[in-house]
């Protein structure tokens, strides 16, 4: 027999009863009944239960063992009596009775309990990690990962791309966040980076002459936590085509991304369609470029029914440039209640307020409710209630101003009231691609620069770069699915005069550009083809097909909140060698 297991704690059936047979695994739970022990034993596939009674010659250790010890078992599979069948495991139906018990790793009281799953804290958590994998819930959350890791391949390779791994230390780079730097021992005073992205070589796997690429690759930013983005480093789906356009990147990623889903989600919907809608419509409708679709509510313009209104607030607002008034529909939202209670929240998020108008019933007729109905007056009301297509029991929040001051409130509303209300399907998962991005926008200080990703080709080319530089569109694409970016990518500027010209607008020499991107603008003079790809978030992905809100219970090994690995004691502090090998010294800050 196998030193250490003939089977693992989820093999053992009714088809073994009366087996000789070897388990090894980890003391789940411990039950004194009456002087019969029952021990719950747990391996990576799952449970077995082992009774010992005071005939066995095994007893006497088994009444040492404790909860986390790890064991192995010698013993004799028994059938369960009908009335204890435990239909919840696969292992339900038999029992083993111990004979012979070896203890293979002792464990020390626990800092947290792996039996269950109280909610206990995150520092405790995330510094015994180890402890925590054991856990049901996050144990099979990392199972998941990689068997939509495994499935995410198989699709890839299924549509003939290569699976390359491109370079971990390299130059640093504009990717729109902080680089983590490696000093250089042979270089004293130079720093290598690590890559936000694979982006530029997979571009020049591009020029290369290959044709589909893609890896899983890691990522590093040094960005602010949040709860779906890791601070240090991720993981995403990285691919690129060559002679394609955006419909074509589309046509190639969307089986996957859906079939996938398909698989891993647990039953629940997945839309068939993938919509395009514009970065502008988006914003308008949905006051974020990463909707939630399974939210029906749109929002709508309706400046005209304010201008010139009693509600001089509103009408003042409206006599400034660049503003506008828009309404967020709330069907069943109807209540002075509910609507007091949206009014809160905007105050909340920072805005003096968000107006309001809910339609009821009085005297067998519908009335319009609240203060701006009495404000603006009846026909102004109405036909506002037209636009939005409300009735009784409805209601509708207003913001106004500079779209870009309240967008993002608005869309927290358009959530909040959609969750509140019950509108938003919880059973389903929505895509939209989110195309036509801007390739420009001013900055707080008035400067021009990137919105998105630098490398993009503009829509129209050089010709598109003469006019004004916040008219200018890119082959810029996000993949949205139930209000996260799972996706990003572009079709690339692969012509070097559009490279330099769109990096001028953006106030960077073509010194500067060869400079910082050398490697890449030295391979477009040799006849660099038309390319494009995305990526998809594989943390954030998995996060949503787990049903998970934290992206740390979907990472194997995350850091907190303060980007610290408290289980490796990450970031430390380097010894006096390690400085001066590398040349550097530690400055207190001020």
């Amino acid at each position: 027999m196998h030193a250490y297991r003939s089977h693992t704690c989820a093999d053992l059936t009714k088809a073994d009863v009366g087996a000789n047979v070897r388990l090894a695994g980890w003391v789940h739970r411990v039950r004194d009944h009456g002087g019969v022990l029952f021990i719950d034993l747990r391996d990576h596939f799952g449970m077995t239960q082992v009774i010992c009674d005071p005939d066995s010659p095994a007893f006497t250790e088994m009444e040492k063992v404790r909860s986390e010890w790890c064991i192995r078992i010698d013993g004799d599979v028994k059938a369960r009596d009908e009335s204890l069948v435990n239909a919840k495991i696969p292992t339900g139906e038999i029992e083993v009775f111990a004979r012979g018990l070896e203890v293979l790793g002792h464990a020390g009281e626990l800092p947290l309990p792996v039996f269950g799953e109280p909610d206990y804290p995150e520092e405790t958590r995330l510094r015994y990690r180890f402890l925590d994998l054991r856990r049901e819930t996050l144990h099979n959350n990392m199972v998941l990962r990689s068997d939509v890791v495994r499935d995410l391949r198989e699709r890839m390779w299924e549509q003939n791309f290569n699976e390359f791994q491109t370079p971990i230390i390299t130059a640093s780079s504009p990717e729109g966040a902080r680089d983590f730097l490696v000093p250089s021992r042979l270089h004293p005073g130079k720093f290598y980076a690590l890559p936000q992205a694979p982006q530029q070589f997979k571009q020049l796997i591009m020029v290369s002459g290959f044709d589909k690429y893609f890896q899983i690759a890691p990522c590093f930013r040094d960005e602010d936590p949040r709860a779906d983005r890791s601070p240090t480093d991720f993981y995403q789906l990285d691919m690129e085509m060559s002679f394609v356009e955006q419909e074509d990147i589309f046509a190639t990623i969307e089986p996957v991304i859906r079939g996938c889903f398909e698989r891993f989600g647990g039953g629940r919907k997945v839309d068939a369609e993938f919509p395009r809608i514009p970065f502008a419509e988006a914003m308008l409708k949905y006051g974020t470029d990463k909707p939630d679709l399974r939210n029906p509510i749109e929002m709508q313009v309706v400046s005209e029914q304010f201008r010139g209104s009693g509600f001089a607030i509103f009408a003042n607002l409206l006599e400034k440039d660049g503003t506008e008034i828009r309404a967020i529909p709330a069907p069943k939202g109807g209540s002075r209640k509910f609507c007091d209670r949206m009014n809160k929240f905007a105050q909340e998020q920072g805005l003096p307020g968000m107006g309001y108008i809910f339609w009821r019933e009085a005297n067998g007729e519908m009335e319009a409710a609240g203060p701006l109905a009495k404000n603006i007056g009846p026909e102004r009301t109405e036909a506002i209630r037209q636009q939005l297509g409300l009735g009784v029991g409805d209601a509708a929040f207003f913001l106004g101003g500079r779209p870009s001051d309240f967008e993002a409130v608005a869309g927290r509303a358009r959530t909040v009231i959609g969750d509140e209300l019950g509108l938003t399907e919880t059973d389903r998962f929505a895509f939209a691609w989110i195309v036509d991005f801007p390739m420009y926008e001013k900055d707080d200080e008035g400067k021009i620069d990137f919105s998105h990703n630098p490398f993009s080709m503009p829509q129209g080319g050089m010709e598109a770069l003469d006019g004004d530089p916040l008219d200018v569109l890119g082959y810029q694409y996000d993949l949205a699915c139930n209000g996260y970016e799972l996706i990003s990518g572009a079709i690339r500027n692969h012509r070097p005069e559009i490279m330099f010209k769109a990096f001028e607008i953006a106030g960077y020499s073509e010194e500067e550009v060869r400079k910082r991107f050398g490697g890449m603008v030295n391979a477009f003079q040799y006849g660099a083809p038309p390319h494009g790809g995305c990526a998809a978030g594989i943390d954030r992905m998995v996060m949503l097909l787990a049903d998970e809100q934290n992206i740390r219970q979907v990472i194997m090994f995350p850091m907190n909140q303060q980007a610290q690995d408290l289980m490796m004691n990450a970031p430390s502090d380097p010894t006096p060698e390690q400085l001066r090998e590398l040349g550097l010294r530690v400055l207190p800050r001020d």
